[in-house]
């Protein structure tokens, strides 16, 4: 066993674990986060897509050892003061979900295209971005489009009444 910490959520928290143990499965299993979905177990679906100190990254090639000391955010970590987060909310207004098993790594994505690239996607580049989640429903076309529109709301929220 292990001794980590990590802030997750904005949350701080330690435990010790078998050092072996996937960054997916302390989420999922010892801290009850399941929003962050194991698809493939072999790194090729992105739906384990978290953020480790801002960075997009597959939670399922990561051992939470080599998380110990960062900062991971998952999908449950976005939204705040019970609104969505612009990116949730984009997905919900141009319906970039079906079955939603891999919505949660999508907008995980698209927020990291946001912060390499800045608030102006074209839908060309998202979809090359997007070569390493897939979409089983192939819901493409409006998860491209629920990106494009949730990067530039990201970056810029419009001012609601």
């Amino acid at each position: 066993m292990s001794p980590i910490s990590m802030t997750v959520n904005g949350v701080p928290v330690s435990a010790e674990i078998d050092p072996r143990t996937l960054l997916v499965q302390f989420l999922r299993d010892h801290l009850r986060l399941t929003g962050t979905h194991v698809g493939c177990d072999t790194s090729q679906c992105g739906a384990c897509l978290v953020q480790l100190d801002g960075a997009a990254v597959k939670s399922c090639a990561v051992l939470v050892v080599q998380a110990s000391g960062r900062t991971v955010t998952t999908i449950e970590g976005l939204a705040g003061s019970g609104a969505l987060h612009p990116m949730q909310e984009a997905f919900r207004e141009h319906h970039g979900l079906q079955c939603g098993f891999c919505t949660p790594g999508m907008i995980m994505a698209g927020l990291d295209m946001v912060r390499r690239h800045g608030p102006f996607l074209e839908a060309d580049q998202v979809r090359t971005e997007l070569e390493g989640n897939l979409c089983r429903c192939t819901g493409y076309h409006n998860i491209v489009t629920a990106i494009i529109a949730g990067a530039r709301e990201t970056a810029m929220p419009a001012t609601r009444s």
